[in-house]
């Protein structure tokens, strides 16, 4: 059975300045996150820029990411699309290429109603015997996937948890109770994927984190879920709370474009961003200096 819990990265893909892809950062990030405590990497997520990655990359990405893991840290592979038929064929090619589990958000910019999500996702699990995490961020993607739905799901034994990005701990409280069994059993796996909500989301029953923020502080965010994981609620919180201006911070453009400035200025990555995004604007450069500086992350 599928258990993986607690800090899981979405990670960022490295690009040099003309946006090819930075392999040997890649691999370096890998190790980081290995050494760091971190317990899961979801790779081409929306932080690996999949929009913009061509799907031979895609699948190169997820190839070689998982040889250089060699087996020391699950590797979920971000295979979702708003074509049915195009997440079929990555999330095959994702299992082929040596991913763990995948990653799934809900068909974005069609809008499918709650009918077409559920026979939507029930053809993926049904065609390729893998791990599936369902994944919600209505945000960004014009689509809501209610918690009635992901009960219908929930009962297919490829599919085995759920990315929740809303950052409504209400929702959290109605999918507890309609996966009761399963949740009590480990049968389904509820994640966050909302930095500042999800010390609060795994101490009131959650799995763990789908983590942007975990890109800058894989340690520290490895120790706050480990924490709000053994129910050591007042250590995750006051650790929690020296993330605050961060988690805001790596929004205040949309994502990766904060996340792989940082990164860039700790010289982990390269500066490499493919359009249409661009690189964060100078008039936040004073802001990101300073909370680095807080966090002692620069001299």
């Amino acid at each position: 059975m599928y258990k993986l819990q607690g800090s899981i990265v979405a990670l960022v893909t490295p690009m040099e300045s003309d946006g090819s892809i930075a392999w040997q950062s890649l691999f370096n990030l890998i190790d980081w996150h290995v050494e760091s405590g971190t317990k899961g990497l979801v790779l081409v997520g929306t932080t690996g820029e999949s929009a913009t990655i061509d799907v031979a990359e895609h699948v190169q990405i997820i190839e070689q990411s998982s040889k250089h893991a060699k087996e020391r840290i699950p590797i979920i592979a971000g295979t979702g699309a708003n074509s049915t038929k195009e997440a079929i064929y990555l999330t095959s090619a994702a299992k082929e290429a040596g991913a763990d589990a995948a990653l799934l958000v809900t068909p974005y910019y069609n809008k499918p109603t709650q009918l077409g999500l559920i026979a939507h996702y029930l053809e993926i699990a049904n065609e390729v015997d893998i791990p599936q995490i369902l994944y919600n961020v209505p945000a960004r993607t014009g689509c809501d996937l209610l918690p009635e739905t992901v009960f219908k799901l929930s009962t297919h034994n490829n599919i085995i948890g759920l990315k929740e990005a809303t950052g409504d701990l209400n929702r959290l409280e109605a999918l507890k109770k309609g996966l009761n069994e399963q949740i009590a059993d480990e049968s389904f796996l509820l994640y966050s994927g909302d930095d500042p909500t999800s010390t609060e989301f795994i101490l009131n029953g959650g799995s763990g984190t789908i983590s942007v923020t975990a890109n800058v502080v894989p340690s520290l965010i490895s120790e706050i879920c480990n924490l709000a994981l053994m129910g050591d609620k007042e250590k995750a919180i006051i650790l929690n709370s020296r993330l605050e201006k961060l988690n805001a911070l790596l929004f205040i453009e949309s994502n990766p474009i904060p996340v792989k400035w940082i990164l860039n200025r700790l010289g982990r990555v390269p500066e490499g961003l493919r359009l249409p995004l661009t690189t964060l604007d100078e008039k936040y450069y004073d802001q990101m200096e300073l909370i680095l500086k807080e966090l002692s992350l620069l001299n």
